[in-house]
């Protein structure tokens, strides 16, 4: 067969491995996200619990990269404590290994079922279904790159060209290590570099010792895109994902020199010969999680002083002050300022988003994303802050001020989601496409965005200076937007039952922007509710009691 032929086809075959694999990793998080992440937030209580979740969410995600930055967050949020962190990562390589295992058993053959399946799933309408329906159909187009792999070797036995390579390989086990280390990075995933040497295994043309280093190599080069991704992250974010850096290369460097030996040990266990990479990599992993489990309290301490604590000037808070915690006042005083600051960045992405409906121009819009990530730490580090406030101690009405502003702190956190995921979207499209709003449905939405943008100003005034007037007409404001909402969407139902034709187009966008700017306004007006409570003028329901005429 000519040789571009199999190149192709076998470019071709890693191409839907990955895809596989993304969409595997894509439909965990929708239909598991949020119980793998707080299965990963409290199952870290325990040395053996913390390898069993890093484990359990590795199998589930199908990606070690995934589970490293999602354990990093953690840590970086002090969910999970460092030492518990690189346990965790230890389980997530033997999860890897367990998968490629699994994967390379033979199974090739339930990859139309799971394709029907996983179709059947997908077009449901419940998310978790969907979810569950994307990560079948990735694990049957997994197991079908695995047949188009091994279709794609084939014809490599007889390439005079592959031998020679393999041979030079053969003869310098740490070039090929590096070799393999630079296709895992390549392909951000160390269990399709590994199911990639499987295949080329299976020509035969490979010696054992070559399998090891190679495999030792993926490993290697599958701690890497972690460390990549975290390298704008807090120290202690990278200190995770350095230190599992650290221990592969450890693990890879004490077992490269004896890859042979592993090799021959291996041949004489009762496994498959033409499964010899996938069973050195469970057996390296699970190596490597027993050798360095009992160093994960020391390595924590030795990243703490190799990777210390530098917070970027622009994330970092600017009032939170950790000596000023033995006096409250104080410290609650900074915390208000430092979430002054949170609601400013808050502004300028309803500006931005404002602008770009206004003028069509998504300029602005790019940096929406960093300016909510930026909300996320901000918020995080308060309610850190407070927490450890409270520990000392606090007065009743100091207690109701850390809550208040922990609060509205976690309301801008909404606030900054919704925006990024509901108007960022949302104006995106409108700029994308070029779609023009009816003149009337255009002047509701731009009246909609500036109310909202003035009651977050409002809300910034009352947190400070707790002004019951102020309280007032913020909660008369709130019915204010839930009427305009009511108002325009019913105006824009009139628009569609009269055939207006850009009015059809922008339907969908219409009330997509309404509701997102409704639901930022609740989150806005929910700083008066604790002055309005004070004074007896909030109620728990909304609902009107009828009193029975009998």
């Amino acid at each position: 067969m000519n040789s571009t032929v199999v190149m192709i086809n076998l470019l071709g075959a890693v191409a839907l491995l990955l895809f596989g694999l993304a969409l595997v990793k894509d439909g965990a998080t929708r239909a598991l996200g949020a119980k793998l992440r707080t299965g990963l937030a409290s199952g870290t209580k325990g040395s053996l619990r913390s390898f069993a979740s890093g484990f359990v969410a590795t199998v589930a995600l199908q990606s070690s990269t995934a589970t490293a930055l999602m354990v990093s967050s953690f840590v970086e949020r002090e969910l999970i404590k460092p030492r518990m962190a690189q346990v965790v990562l230890l389980g997530a390589n033997v999860g890897t290994a367990v998968t490629a295992w699994i994967v390379a058993t033979g199974i090739e053959w339930i990859s139309p079922v799971l394709l029907f399946v996983g179709i059947f799933f997908y077009r449901s309408n419940s998310t978790a279904r969907e979810g569950a329906g994307t990560a079948l159909i990735g694990i049957a187009l997994m197991l079908l790159s695995l047949h188009l792999l091994s279709s794609a070797t084939e014809p490599l036995r007889q390439s005079p060209a592959l031998a020679a390579f393999i041979g030079l390989l053969d003869n310098a086990w740490p070039v090929a290590m590096i070799f393999s280390a630079v296709i895992a990075i390549l392909s951000s995933s160390s269990l399709a570099a590994v199911i990639l040497i499987l295949s080329l295994s299976s020509t035969g043309m490979l010696s054992g010792g070559l399998v090891v280093a190679l495999v030792l190599g993926a490993n290697l080069g599958g701690a890497v895109p972690p460390v990549i991704a975290s390298l704008s992250g807090s120290g202690a974010a990278r200190r995770v994902t350095l230190g599992n850096f650290i221990v592969r290369t450890a693990g890879c460097l004490i077992a490269l020199p004896g890859a042979q030996v592993a090799a021959d040990l291996l041949a004489m266990l009762p496994l498959a010969a033409t499964k010899l990479p996938v069973d050195v990599h469970l057996a390296f992993n699970l190596f490597l999680a027993l050798l360095a489990w009992p160093f994960s309290r020391l390595l924590a301490r030795w990243m703490t002083i190799l990777v210390p604590e530098q917070m970027q000037s622009g994330d970092a808070p600017k009032y939170l002050d950790p000596a000023e915690l033995s006096t409250p006042v104080v410290a609650l005083a900074s915390a208000a300022r430092e979430v002054l600051g949170v609601g400013d960045v808050i502004e300028k992405m309803l500006v931005k988003a404002s602008d770009a409906f206004d003028h069509n121009n998504e300029i602005g819009l790019r940096e929406i994303p960093a300016l909510e990530a930026r909300v996320d730490r901000l918020q995080q580090e308060i309610k850190v802050y407070l927490s450890k406030l409270g520990r000392t101690g606090l007065s009743e009405d100091e207690g109701r001020k850390s809550i208040v502003i922990i609060d509205y702190a976690i309301n801008l956190e909404h606030i900054g989601d919704i925006i990024e995921k509901g108007l960022l979207p949302a104006v995106r499209r409108k700029v994308a496409q070029g779609l023009k709003f009816s003149d009337d449905g255009f002047a509701e939405l731009q009246q909609l965005f500036k109310l909202t943008i003035n009651n977050l100003r409002i809300s910034q005034t009352i947190l400070i200076t707790r002004d019951f007037n102020l309280a007032q007409q913020l909660m008369e404001r709130k019915v204010e937007v839930r009427n305009m909402e009511k108002q325009s969407s019913e105006r824009h139902l009139e628009r569609l039952r009269n055939g207006r034709a850009d009015s059809l187009q922008t339907s969908s966008l219409h009330l997509d922007i309404l509701r997102d700017l409704k639901r930022i306004s609740a989150h806005i007006v929910s700083v008066a509710h604790p002055i309005m409570d004070e004074q007896g003028l909030l109620g728990e329901s909304r609902l009107i009691v009828r009193v029975s005429a009998d």
